[in-house]
C-alpha cells in the first residue's frame, strides 16, 4: 500500500469515525488537531478499537429501542431449552451456506449449556427459502420445529418440494401444515423478522443477538460461546 493511498484511507476513516464520535475523544486524549494524523499513523489499532466501541454502543441502543421483541419467539420456533435462562437469537435462511456452517456451532452451544434457549427467526432471502421458512413455522405450530430445522438443512437445497418432503418425513399433519404455512400468523412473523433485522442493521444471514450484543456472520463456536457467556443470564418474563 503506497503512503499516499494509506494517508487518503486514513483521512476517510477519521472523517467517518470522528464524524460520529466527535472531537471530545481527541480532547480527552490530549491530542491537538495538527497531531491527529501523526498519532493515528503511529497507533493504527486505536482507530479500529474506537470504531468497534462505537458499533457496540450502536447495537446496545438499537436493542434498547426494540425492547424484548427480538427475544420473543414465534411459538415453538426454538432450539435447546425452551425455558432456558440464557438466550441466543439467530436470523437464518435454509439456503444460506453460512447458516448451515453455523448449525454445528449452535448445536454444540446447546449441548454444552442446558440453560441455553435459541430463538430462531426465519429470514428467507434466497430463491426457494420462503417455502421452507413457512413450513418450518408450520412445523413449530405442531411442536416439531427442531426436527424440521435439522432435517431441512440436512436435505437441502430448500424449496417447495424439499420442504414438503421433509415435512412428511418428520410426520407433520400435511393438511394442517399446508394451511398453516399460508396463514396470516406465519406471514406476519416473516415480515416482523425482516423488520427486526433492518432495525438491528443486519443485511444477511446468519446474524445473532445475545444480551446487548449483535453479531453478523458465521463467526464460529468460540465467538458465539464467548458472547453468550458475556451476556450472562437473561431473565425471561
Amino acid at each position: 500500500m503506497s503512503a499516499s493511498f494509506r494517508n487518503s484511507l486514513l483521512t476517510a476513516l477519521i472523517a467517518l469515525v470522528f464524524g460520529f464520535l466527535g472531537a471530545a475523544i481527541w480532547s480527552y486524549a490530549g491530542l491537538a488537531d495538527s497531531r491527529t494524523r501523526e498519532y493515528l499513523l503511529a497507533n493504527p489499532s486505536m482507530l479500529q478499537e474506537i470504531a468497534e466501541a462505537y458499533q457496540a454502543e450502536q447495537s446496545r441502543e438499537r436493542l434498547a429501542e426494540l425492547g424484548d421483541e427480538v427475544y420473543e419467539p414465534f411459538p415453538g420456533a426454538v432450539l435447546g431449552n425452551p425455558q432456558g435462562s440464557k438466550v441466543l437469537v439467530e436470523f437464518s435462511d435454509y439456503n444460506c451456506g453460512y447458516c448451515e456452517a453455523s448449525l454445528e456451532d449452535v448445536a454444540r452451544l446447546i449441548e454444552d449449556d442446558p440453560e441455553l434457549k435459541v430463538v430462531l427467526r426465519e429470514m428467507p432471502q434466497f430463491e426457494g427459502s420462503e417455502a421452507a421458512a413457512r413450513m418450518a413455522l408450520a412445523a413449530a405450530m405442531q411442536g416439531k420445529y427442531a426436527a424440521f430445522h435439522n432435517a431441512m438443512f440436512a436435505r437441502g437445497p430448500a424449496g417447495p418440494e424439499s420442504a414438503e418432503a421433509v415435512a412428511r418425513e418428520i410426520g407433520l399433519d400435511m393438511e394442517r401444515a399446508r394451511a398453516d404455512m399460508q396463514s396470516d400468523a406465519v406471514s406476519v412473523e416473516l415480515a416482523r423478522n425482516f423488520s427486526l433485522a433492518r432495525a438491528l442493521g443486519f443485511n444477511g444471514t446468519p446474524a445473532f443477538v445475545t444480551g446487548d450484543a449483535t453479531i453478523s456472520g458465521a463467526v464460529g463456536y468460540d465467538a458465539l460461546s464467548k458472547a453468550v457467556s458475556e451476556a450472562g443470564t437473561r431473565a425471561e418474563g
